[in-house]
């Protein structure tokens, strides 16, 4: 069996085949099909009027969050095996990258999983929903929001947590603390804090507005 390259260096993976492509080779597509999106969204977004800056950003965000979440981690969680395939896809390899920041992964921790899970089946498609009401002006978009951002929170505090329960001890080295464990999730914190905070402001303030008006029929 293969020397991997993840800690604890005991972990146990039987089959385990070898990253075949490099940092680069993973990061690099991950990047740039980012900024596509990113970038594609912002464009075609620029084209409705009545959209402002701030809900075009909201849409960049809730379609980079989407599909990150229904293919990138969707790919983890319904192919328990990606760490022994002889083949492996694109996905399989950038999961055994970024296992190197977080073993869990690649070790298939049942909490880990369950938090994927649902991830994928429920965020996922809260996200592009999210992006959908946003574009089309829905009366729900704020109230999906907070709710989506309240379940990446949560998400992000049993990871965060869990790893500190269990040992912190599952990145190779510090680089990959903090580039991979640190880096890559901090977005999933720091960004649906500030929606989740809009949307809050928003709600309030159409309540607060509702029973002004209905303050007003009465009294007449």
């Amino acid at each position: 069996m293969a020397v991997h390259p993840y800690s604890p260096a005991g972990l146990d993976l039987p089959g385990y085949v070898p990253q075949r492509l490099s940092q680069l080779e993973i990061v690099g597509p991950y990047l740039g099909t980012s900024l596509f999106v990113l970038l594609a969204v912002w464009l075609l977004s620029g084209r409705c009027s009545r959209l402002s800056k701030v809900d075009r950003l909201l849409m960049c965000w809730w379609a980079f969050t989407g599909l990150t979440h229904l293919v990138v981690e969707g790919s983890f969680v319904f192919t328990p095996d990606f760490f022994s395939k002889e083949n492996p896809s694109y996905f399989d390899e950038s999961m055994k990258e970024y296992s190197k920041g977080d073993s869990r992964y690649v070790a298939r921790d049942t909490a880990t999983v369950t938090v994927e899970a649902i991830t994928v089946l429920l965020e996922g498609p809260g996200s592009l929903l999210a992006f959908y009401a946003i574009a089309s002006r829905k009366s729900y978009s704020h109230i999906l929001q907070f709710t989506v951002c309240l379940g990446q929170l949560y998400g992000c505090i049993v990871y965060f947590a869990t790893a500190y329960l269990d040992g912190f001890n599952f990145w190779a080295s510090p680089f990959y603390f903090w580039a991979y464990f640190v880096g890559a999730n901090s977005s999933w914190v720091v960004i649906p804090l500030l929606i989740a905070r809009r949307s809050w402001k928003k709600i309030c303030a159409a309540i607060h507005q509702t029973e002004k008006l209905s303050l007003t029929f009465c009294w007449r």
